[in-house]
């Protein structure tokens, strides 16, 4: 059972505007051997200090407006001073601003999750792993965690449907095929040392479209992997110079969009990916390829060509 420092069960506090939410909460992580306090409505976050945190912070919200953009920005401030942990779980429609209010706290975003998930999710704050460790990780060691949170999530994915929670979850047994190589210094053979050029977007486009042809013939989690995928769309973005917002990226990935936001949020972390602010609008931000990620894609279509590149 994860403790906090007095030794007693770590507490977590739980804010969400549907009282009957709070309560389902509350009942599941109770029976998971943790406390729990009720936080009441979003709103509140708004109003005076923000003093009924505990080691967890739990915010259920499938609605964004502007009031709670403000509390969700406002809550991560002061979770990210107090050290504390914040889940948000939203929907996919909201997914964009919340995405957009949360860049201080390294959050972990739920996209519509079961009962068995929110549990799961506070476990996984709660592990051994420090957010001071984690940042402090080699490559290999952020690829074996996030092979171990899929392996978890499979497990909460099948005591749902076991314990009829939720019918309707779907399965993802998914394991990494290969870890991220970054940038590959040596020089390809019968080309400079200059920065090569992506090919045409809608090549790129079309890989992506033969890619997802795939699952009509065979299992999708055959391809679960969405590492890549995410790759390609990023590199067609950049090749058109258009912004890709997260909820785009999680559709482009086409797995769950949590194990999606999580495949982020390790891809950012390493530098293969970039967040990037909407000068124009602070409520928005989008994922970009990092530079090394253009150059290595650019590398990448030099050295397999372009008959290859429609197998990849």
């Amino acid at each position: 059972m994860a403790c906090d420092a007095a030794g007693l069960p770590a507490r977590v506090a739980i804010f969400a505007d549907r009282p009957n939410m709070r309560s389902e909460i509350a009942q599941d992580l109770t029976g998971a051997g943790f406390r729990t306090l009720d936080g009441g409505e979003i709103a509140v976050l708004l109003d005076g200090p923000i003093t009924l945190l505990g080691d967890v912070v739990m915010v259920d919200c499938p609605v964004m407006d502007p009031a709670g953009m403000a509390a969700l920005a406002r809550l991560d401030m002061r979770i990210a001073r107090a050290g504390a942990h914040l889940i948000v779980s939203t929907s996919l429609d909201a997914l964009d601003d919340v995405f957009a209010a949360l860049d201080q706290s390294d959050p972990q975003i739920l996209v519509q999750p079961s009962r068995a998930e929110r549990v799961v999710a506070v476990g996984r704050v709660l592990a051994n792993v420090s957010n001071a460790r984690l940042r402090e990780m080699g490559e290999e060691d952020r690829i074996a965690l996030l092979r171990l949170s899929q392996q978890v999530d499979s497990i909460a994915q099948q005591l749902d449907r076991i314990s009829l929670i939720d019918d309707s979850a779907p399965s993802h047994m998914n394991e990494f095929k290969q870890d991220y190589r970054g940038k590959d210094d040596r020089p390809i053979a019968g080309f400079g040392g200059g920065r090569l050029p992506l090919p045409n977007p809608a090549l790129i486009r079309q890989i992506i479209a033969s890619r997802q042809a795939r699952t009509r013939f065979f299992d999708a989690e055959l391809f679960a992997d969405p590492a890549w995928d995410m790759l390609l769309d990023l590199t067609a973005a950049h090749a058109e110079q258009s912004r890709v917002c997260v909820t785009s990226l999680c559709i482009a990935a086409g797995v769950p969009a949590t194990t999606a936001l999580r495949w982020i949020k390790q891809l950012v972390d390493t530098g293969v990916f970039e967040r990037i602010a909407d000068p124009a609008d602070k409520r928005r931000a989008f994922i970009a390829l990092s530079d090394k990620s253009v150059e290595a894609m650019a590398r990448y279509f030099a050295e397999v060509e372009i008959p290859l590149a429609h197998a990849a």
